[in-house]
């Protein structure tokens, strides 16, 4: 009876190392933890506002109290079916507006204007030297510019919801704001090891982020997007296991509890 008594606390202590082991990974599925309400200050990196770069396509939209005028810096939108062209009506609220490529030099071909540089400046700032040129040049008088982006995306991928490639629609994009349009991280995202992976000057840099800690998400030079990052989420040791045919490995919670079982009835049977 002793012995038996002995082979069931052997099995016992066993399956609460397994069991003790699970609990203590549930803490790295919440975010933040070292921020307290009311209580933590983390001092945020220097913004980094989206940036055309060559390649990008951006749209330009010049408007005034004369619609006729401004419509020479407007480009059509131009639709092709089977070999035919037609365009868009012309009133500024029928027509649509094609975007600018930015060339391999940086600039685009403005209407009247010419060649302008635009690579490393903001949406406001190629808005603001547009109406500045406009106006110096006498061709309007009171324009008023809108610059939008078109194809600058972010791509998430890995252990979200919804992993996918998403558009930029502001000047500033979070890995926090990339994340929650992925749907927020699985339960089987690794909080400890979300990258992002960045072209910067010809070099592919990696960059990690820690979500369970907020001076550290606050803090990363990849805080601050741009635009083709890559947001990759690392699967955690759970979704690890659950990778094999059964999730029966070595690392799986079941393998150690049927291995502890085995141990045990093996222990039952020569202490009897």
């Amino acid at each position: 009876m002793k012995r038996y008594k002995t082979a069931c606390t052997l099995f016992l202590l066993i399956i609460g190392t397994v069991f003790l082991s699970s609990c203590g990974s549930s803490k790295q599925v919440v975010y933040f933890q070292d921020l307290r309400p009311g209580e933590s200050e983390v001092k945020l990196p220097e913004v980094q506002a989206i940036t055309v770069q060559p390649e990008d396509k951006i749209s330009i939209i010049v408007n005034s109290r004369d619609p006729q005028l401004t419509n020479l810096f407007n480009l059509p939108y131009v639709t092709q079916q089977l070999g035919s062209t037609s365009e868009l009506g012309t009133s500024n609220n029928s027509r649509g507006v094609s975007g600018y490529t930015v060339d391999s030099n940086g600039e685009i071909d403005f209407p009247v204007l010419g060649k302008i540089y635009v690579a490393g400046k903001k949406r406001e700032e190629i808005a603001a030297y547009i109406k500045n040129e406009l106006v110096r040049e006498n061709l309007v008088k009171d324009p008023v510019v809108t610059v939008e982006f078109m194809n600058l995306c972010v791509s998430v991928l890995g252990e979200v919801n919804a992993p996918g490639r998403f558009s930029i629609d502001r000047d500033r994009l979070t890995v926090l704001d990339a994340l929650s349009m992925a749907g927020d991280l699985t339960i089987y995202g690794n909080r400890n090891k979300v990258m992002v992976l960045r072209q910067e000057d010809g070099v592919q840099r990696v960059y990690g982020i820690d979500l369970t800690s907020g001076e550290h998400v606050y803090t990363s030079p990849a805080y601050y997007l741009q635009q083709n990052d890559v947001v990759y989420v690392e699967p955690n040791n759970v979704k690890a296991r659950q990778s094999t045919v059964n999730g029966n490995n070595v690392r799986s919670t079941s393998f150690w509890i049927s291995l502890a079982s085995l141990l045990t009835s093996v222990a039952i049977l020569i202490f009897n």
